[in-house]
């Protein structure tokens, strides 16, 4: 069956949720770059002006895409101990971000629009909650909000970044099968390890690279958090 055609599509009233709905479906098949609000006018069936209806500019659009990308992530409600519901949390937005990998960068700047976003202050309040009701002194919340937040953000954007150069690097060819005949040749090269860490990609199994450093830190600062209540 032919997809309706622009007219049959713009008989659904437009909307601010319906407008930014079809603006994270067109980032996330293609990039940020590629959003424009001509394009997404052409997604929704209706001329580009009509937008401005439902957001103020282009800024007002990413913003807004953003902050309901962030209303994805899993804020478990109390009851879990804390490193439970931080666990959860911390895989849920890395799920999350990978899903939308056009949002994760954009989180770490400054927003266009400069006002105040509730999503980013409902995930901060949430996390930095969690830890003072654990018991963690403000200081060491503050040490321990920074340590996840950045592993987080920093595993993710590294998560994309190699995936990306992989991508590129491999071209047309599928990725697992670029990488399994990339190990004997590193094998053969003088680099076993290499080709032995090569090989433990394509397999996959036990715990994920992310859920490995998480834990890490999330013991690490149990162990914290133990230690200053005995002071």
């Amino acid at each position: 069956m032919p997809p309706p055609s622009p007219s049959r599509r713009s008989r659904t009233p437009l909307s601010r949720e319906r407008v930014l709905r079809a603006a994270i479906g067109l980032a996330d098949e293609g990039g940020i770059e590629s959003l424009t609000m001509r394009t997404l006018a052409r997604e929704l069936g209706v001329e580009a002006m009509s937008l401005y209806n439902h957001v103020v500019n282009k800024g007002d659009l990413v913003d807004a895409m953003v902050d309901l990308v962030i209303d994805e992530i899993d804020l478990p409600a109390t009851g879990d101990d804390w490193n439970v519901a931080v666990r959860q949390c911390a895989i849920s937005a890395n799920e999350t971000f990978l899903r939308h990998p056009w949002a994760c960068g954009l989180v770490m700047g400054p927003t266009t629009t400069r006002t105040v976003h509730l999503p980013r202050l409902r995930y901060m309040e949430w996390l930095l909650e969690r830890l003072r009701s654990a018991g963690f002194s403000p200081e060491l919340t503050y040490h321990a909000y920074h340590a996840l937040d950045s592993y987080i953000m920093g595993f993710t954007m590294w998560q994309l970044g190699h995936a990306a150069g992989a991508r590129n690097i491999a071209g047309d060819q599928d990725l697992d099968e670029f990488v399994a005949n990339f190990i004997p040749a590193v094998r053969g090269a003088g680099y076993p390890h290499v080709a032995e860490h090569a090989e433990q990609h394509l397999a996959g199994e036990g715990v994920s690279e992310f859920e490995f450093g998480l834990d890490l830190i999330l013991d690490g600062l149990e162990r914290s958090r133990v230690s200053a209540s005995r002071t």
